[in-house]
C-alpha cells in the first residue's frame, strides 16, 4: 500500500482498506477510516464487519462509516467494501489500526548478558532477562521481560518472548516466532525407569526446534526430547494451557487448542487440528489433515483426513451414533419395563389355566 498522509496519522480511507484485502468499493471510496469495531459499538469514523444477516442489519442501524461485507451482499446506507471472506479481511485489517509495537533496540540495565552472546543491535531485551552464554538473539526481536534464555539457545529474527517465557538450553526458534508469559520451552521430558525399587530419571538429552511463524500461548510446556528434538513444524499455533511431551513432532500449520497434552513420541502431519481438553497417547501418528474432537482421549492411529471423537476417540460418526443411542436408553429403559411387565402378565394368567 503506498504512503500516505492519512497513513501516517493512523488514518486510512475505505479505498486503500479495500486495496489491501482486494475488496470492492460501494460507495465513497475517499471515506476516511480511524479504527475498526463491532457494529454496536462502533462510532463515526469506524469500519465494522459482517459475515451473517443478523450482523448486516447491526452494521446498517449502528453508526460505523463502514462495513466489510460478503461478495452477493449488500447494506443499505452504509459504504461498503465486499469481499469472498470477511473474517480473512479482519484478520488483514486489524494490523492497519493496530500494530504491533516497534522494537526499541537495547539492553535494559537490570539485563544479565552472558559476554559470549551475540544479542542483535536492532533487537530489544528488556528488565531481568537472562541470557546464558552462547546465545543468539536475531534482528528486530523482543524480549520482553523476565526472560531466561539458556545456554546456546537461539531466537530467530522478529520474535517475540512476553514476561516470563524461559526457554531451555539448546531450544531454537526460528523467525516470528511469538511464545506468551509464562511459557516453557526446552523443560525436561518426563523419563524414568524403575531400577531397584526406584524410579530412576532418564537424562534427557535433546532440544527443541521451533520453526518459523509458530505462536505459542501462555502457560505451555513443551519438552525437550530425550536425545533427539521436539519439533513443532512452521506455521503451527498453539493455544494457552498445552503440554507436548519429549520427541513429539508437529508438522506445518497445524492449530493445537487449550489444555491439550500429548504424550511422547507423538508425531502429526500438517495442517492437524487437535480441539480443547484433548489427549493424545504416545508413540501415535495423526495423518494429514487429520481432526480429533474436543474432550476426546486419543488411543490408535489417525488416517490422514480422519475425524475422531470421544473416549476412547473413534470415528466421529461412530461416536455420535453411540451418543444418540445413549440418550434413547431412557426410553429404552422404560419401553422394556412395560414388555417385561407384560410378559409376568401373561405368564401369570397362563399358570392360573
Amino acid at each position: 500500500m503506498p504512503n500516505s498522509d492519512s497513513q501516517l496519522s493512523g488514518m486510512y480511507t475505505v479505498d486503500q482498506v479495500a486495496q489491501h484485502i482486494g475488496g470492492e468499493v460501494i460507495g465513497d471510496g475517499s471515506l476516511l477510516l480511524r479504527g475498526i469495531a463491532p457494529a454496536d459499538a462502533a462510532r463515526e469514523g469506524d469500519l465494522t464487519f459482517a459475515d451473517s444477516e443478523i450482523y448486516l442489519k447491526a452494521a446498517q442501524v449502528g453508526s460505523a462509516s463502514a462495513v466489510i461485507i460478503p461478495a452477493q451482499a449488500s447494506c443499505p446506507g452504509k459504504v461498503a467494501i465486499r469481499t469472498a471472506n470477511v473474517r480473512v479481511a479482519i484478520a488483514r485489517v486489524l494490523p492497519l489500526f493496530a500494530p504491533s509495537e516497534a522494537p526499541v533496540p537495547g539492553v535494559h540495565p537490570t539485563a544479565v548478558v552472558h559476554p559470549s552472546a551475540a544479542v542483535d543491535p536492532s533487537a530489544e531485551v528488556g528488565p531481568h532477562c537472562v541470557i546464558a552464554a552462547g546465545v543468539t538473539v536475531g534482528a528486530r526481536s523482543v524480549l520482553m521481560g523476565g526472560n531466561h534464555l539458556g545456554r546456546q539457545s537461539r531466537l530467530g529474527e522478529d520474535s517475540r518472548l512476553y514476561p516470563n517465557a524461559v526457554l531451555y538450553a539448546g531450544t531454537v526458534l526460528g523467525n516470528r516466532v511469538v511464545v506468551h508469559a509464562g511459557t516453557v520451552i526446552g523443560s525436561d521430558g518426563y523419563g524414568y525407569v524403575l531400577d531397584g525399587g526406584v524410579h530412576r530419571k532418564v537424562l534427557q538429552l535433546g532440544n527443541v526446534v521451533v520453526h518459523d511463524d509458530v505462536e505459542i500461548g501462555a502457560n505451555a510446556a513443551l519438552d525437550r526430547g530425550a536425545l533427539g528434538a521436539t519439533v513443532i513444524g512452521k506455521g503451527t499455533k498453539i493455544d494457552n494451557l498445552v503440554h507436548v511431551a519429549h520427541n513429539v513432532v508437529m508438522g506445518r500449520h497445524c492449530l493445537i487448542m487449550g489444555q491439550v497434552g500429548f504424550a511422547g513420541s507423538t508425531r502429526l502431519g500438517d495442517y492437524c487440528v487437535v480441539a480443547s481438553q484433548s489427549g493424545i497417547a504416545g508413540h501415535l501418528t495423526l495423518g494429514d489433515q487429520a481432526m480429533v474432537g474436543a474432550k476426546s482421549g486419543v488411543m490408535r492411529d489417525v488416517p490422514a483426513k480422519g475425524v475422531v471423537l470421544g473416549i476412547p476417540a473413534q470415528p466421529d460418526r461412530q461416536t455420535k451414533r453411540q451418543w444418540v443411542g445413549v440418550q434413547q436408553l431412557p426410553e429404552m429403559i422404560r419401553r422394556l419395563r412395560e414388555l417385561e411387565k407384560q410378559v409376568a402378565d401373561l405368564t401369570a394368567e397362563n399358570s392360573e389355566r
